[in-house]
């Protein structure tokens, strides 16, 4: 018996000090949870590489879309369609993975250092466009590609100025300069630039201009040969694209709208975006490189508007569509990476005690938060409710609340003080309502740290799987392409 026991005691002895070897070995040389500590390397564990190069990349990208959107978005296309089997294209993906977001100097990120993590491959401050905290400006895998003789493309449903495609085009201290960033865009001979935002392109003289300046960056693109489509969705739309073009189209002075706001015969969707991105650059002989992003996404989980989000995540996924369609012709030359770069307003599938989601309330609704306009007058807000919120039977409980809300906004005050001070507090209320229908629950209007997941398709896609850090997407893309991410003198 005393022999067993010391058997035992000397296993014991060698399995704790072989634990204590490899969690010394393991540790990271820098913990991640010293803000800024980690930029520049990351101790993680390697996927095999593939010799592989793909020809056509594709950077998908949902602006505040983690696993809660997307899943949302999966419960709302079954009940649209009625087919329990439906699914989003996003899901189907073989490969699948999830990515850490946080910021050089926070845990919550922004779509700023988000973006350029996805866009350069390094941390960097919240705010900061492809630049290290520091000011040094790294460059991105679109710059990379462009500079081995790819195509390229940044598409976005934003103003191409904002976070995310700025990080993949230009180099600033804060995303807060759109008309200094818009500079940077005019310089970087993007093969096919489309979103949003013309308003920071043209001279402080022209209508609906942001800048402070007389700068007509559109008339840069022109001298370049670009084929220019500044708040033109129908001549874009016509357009027929020949090998050598070049395009930029910024199709409206702001933001492109909401899905649900967005109207099909004056406004091209997400899909026909990417799928004319697709038709010019394929016409390239290197191959391409292209960033899409679903970036109305974000403003609709700050909004907590449920349908809104949803209706976003299935427009972006129509867009994977049109990539995963060009895949299936070229499965030995394609890779498709779909991620998010944050998530938006902590979207819970669940509602108090009750276990029950009720999506289908979701339906009836026909415009985003953005279209109710409550100026004072309550009846006829009311029958706006009824019309396009599909709120016809609101209890006397609901309308008490929507009354309180509008008690608040004619006293000019937030629903609570944590509140976007875009939002009104009678939309606000109409979200929660909504929501709680639902059965679904926001914890925030701000951004959470929470993990995004990742799926992937083609050559290469094996490696984006497992649980990484988000500047491995761009690390791992320019180590398929042999691309160099460095810094920038």
């Amino acid at each position: 018996m005393f022999k067993q026991r010391k058997v035992l005691s000397s296993i014991l002895v060698v399995a704790m000090v072989a634990l204590l070897i490899t969690s010394l070995t393991s540790t990271p040389t820098n913990a991640w949870w010293i803000f800024g500590e980690d930029s520049q390397e990351e101790s993680q564990v390697k996927t095999k590489q593939t010799n592989k190069q793909p020809k056509y990349v594709f950077l998908f990208i949902g602006d505040g879309m983690a696993a809660s959107q997307r899943q949302l978005a999966s419960y709302f296309l079954k009940a649209k369609t009625g087919n329990q089997d439906a699914q989003l294209t996003m899901n189907k993906l073989p490969v699948g993975g999830m990515n850490t977001t946080y910021a050089s100097n926070t845990l919550v990120t922004d779509s700023a250092a988000a973006g350029t993590a996805l866009a350069t491959g390094y941390k960097t401050n919240k705010g900061m466009i492809g630049q290290l905290p520091n000011g040094t400006s790294v460059r991105t895998i679109i710059e990379a590609a462009e500079a081995k003789g790819m195509g390229t493309g940044v598409i976005s449903t934003m103003r191409l100025t904002h976070a995310t495609p700025a990080s993949f085009l230009a180099h600033n201290e804060s995303r807060y300069n759109p008309n200094q960033i818009a500079e940077d865009i005019a310089q970087s001979n993007v093969d096919f630039l489309a979103g949003g935002g013309y308003r920071h392109f043209i001279p402080k003289t022209a209508k609906k201009s942001e800048r402070k300046d007389n700068k007509n960056l559109v008339k840069v693109f022109k001298d370049k040969d670009y084929k220019t489509f500044v708040g033109d969705p129908q001549g874009f739309r016509a357009y027929k694209p020949k090998k050598g073009d070049k395009v930029f189209a910024p199709l409206t002075a702001s933001h492109l709208p909401y899905e649900l706001d967005r109207n099909p015969n004056t406004t091209p969707s997400l899909a026909e975006i990417t799928q004319k991105g697709i038709n010019t650059l394929v016409k390239h002989d290197n191959g391409f490189v292209m960033m899409v992003e679903g970036g109305r996404i974000d403003y609709a989980g700050h909004a907590n508007s449920p349908a809104t989000v949803a209706n976003d995540v299935l427009a972006f996924d129509k867009a994977v569509q049109k990539a995963y369609r060009f895949y299936k012709k070229h499965p030995k030359e394609t890779l498709i990476v779909v991620t998010g770069d944050h998530e938006t307003g902590g979207l819970g599938l669940g509602f108090k005690n009750n276990y029950f989601l009720n999506i289908d309330k979701l339906l009836p609704i026909k415009s985003s938060l953005d279209q109710l306009n409550y100026t004072g007058d309550r009846k006829a807000f009311f029958t706006s409710l009824k019309k396009d919120y599909g709120l016809t039977n609101l209890t006397a409980k609901e309308k008490a609340k929507i009354e309180k809300a509008m008690n608040l906004a004619d006293a000019g005050k937030k629903l609570v003080n944590y509140m976007p001070g875009w939002m009104s507090p009678v939309n606000a209320m109409v979200a929660k309502i909504v929501s709680a229908r639902a059965g679904l629950f926001w914890t925030t209007y701000a951004h959470t740290g929470t993990a995004v997941p990742l799926t992937a398709a083609g050559v290469g896609a094996n490696n984006f799987s497992g649980y990484k850090d988000n500047t491995q997407v761009a690390k791992e893309m320019a180590n398929l392409l042999d691309l160099k991410l460095t810094n920038l003198k």
